[in-house]
């Protein structure tokens, strides 16, 4: 479903009716690519960011229930801004 030179994603369960109830995605990544990592760290040890996180999550899944790429994009700055945070807090945690 997406893909760039060093990132590969596979999702299934987007369908053109919305979301299936169930929904999977498969994330490739290059070894030392670990930007999610850090912000799951991250959301786990600061709730009051995991609960905006999930606010935001819930607002634009009702937004975009149709359009996977304008959610994942409107997510996009938040994800940096605390991963970034994540990687200047825990250093080289990966």
């Amino acid at each position: 479903m997406f893909e760039t030179s060093d990132r590969i994603s596979f999702n299934k369960g987007y369908t053109e009716e919305g979301f299936a109830e169930r929904v999977f995605h498969l994330h490739l990544r290059y070894v030392g690519d670990n930007d999610e990592l850090y912000f799951r760290d991250y959301l786990i040890e600061h709730t009051d960011v995991a609960v905006e996180y999930e606010k935001m999550k819930l607002k634009l899944r009702k937004k975009y229930e149709f359009n996977r790429d304008d959610y994942t994009n409107s997510k996009t700055d938040f994800i940096r801004k605390y991963t970034e945070k994540a990687k200047v807090e825990y250093g080289d945690r990966y």
